[in-house]
């Protein structure tokens, strides 16, 4: 994730590869949800629509200066198994809006990163800027990511959020009679866990 030269102190991190870094998606402590505010028929408030799911894998690399590997990095969401607190709605988006036989997966293809310097910390917490190609029902778009981080020896655990419209990736927005309005804008998280390869 993470981009600018600092010195060249040797850290964990750097001896994975004995140039740059691989980091992949740990067995635990990764969801990703999306959240859309809508208003449902028979209340009285809007509330927030939440989907979840745990099936996340991939990894992401870094070359010897800290920047991303962009060939070598890929983050990939299983989202047939999206989950809420509505099987109707889940039923919904899987088989109208994500088409999730035609199109099971999610992709983030991360690209660059700014706001956190190289070799990587092993100790605190960062916040800084991840941008990535996403795909979404086939269609693929550049998003920026605004990644909360905390470093634990060589672990990287957090969370990275975005938003974009349905426009943006060719979906079309819920129109049936129990939802009375969806809002244009989808929130995307992602409450990450990253270890180092082979660890």
């Amino acid at each position: 994730m993470f981009r600018r030269l600092a010195t060249l102190a040797v850290t964990p991190a750097l001896l994975l590869t004995g140039a740059g870094a691989h980091y992949v998606v740990a067995p635990t402590g990764n969801e990703v949800r999306y959240r859309v505010r809508e208003q449902l028929a028979g209340f009285d408030l809007p509330n927030d629509a939440v989907g979840r799911t745990a099936a996340v894998t991939g990894g992401i690399t870094f070359d010897a200066k800290g920047a991303i590997v962009a060939a070598a990095s890929r983050i990939t969401v299983d989202v047939q198994g999206l989950t809420s607190d509505r099987s109707r709605r889940d039923g919904y988006i899987k088989g109208r809006v994500l088409e999730t036989s035609q199109y099971p997966s999610v992709i983030l293809a991360p690209t660059a990163v700014s706001g956190l310097a190289w070799p990587l910390p092993t100790t605190g917490s960062r916040t800084f800027q991840l941008t990535g190609d996403l795909t979404v029902h086939g269609v693929t778009h550049p998003t920026t990511w605004t990644v909360n981080a905390t470093f634990n020896g060589t672990d990287i655990s957090g969370t990275a959020a975005t938003a974009f419209t349905f426009a943006d990736f060719g979906l079309t927005q819920p129109r049936v009679p129990i939802v009375l309005s969806v809002a244009d804008t989808i929130h995307l998280e992602y409450d990450f866990h990253f270890v180092p390869a082979g660890s």
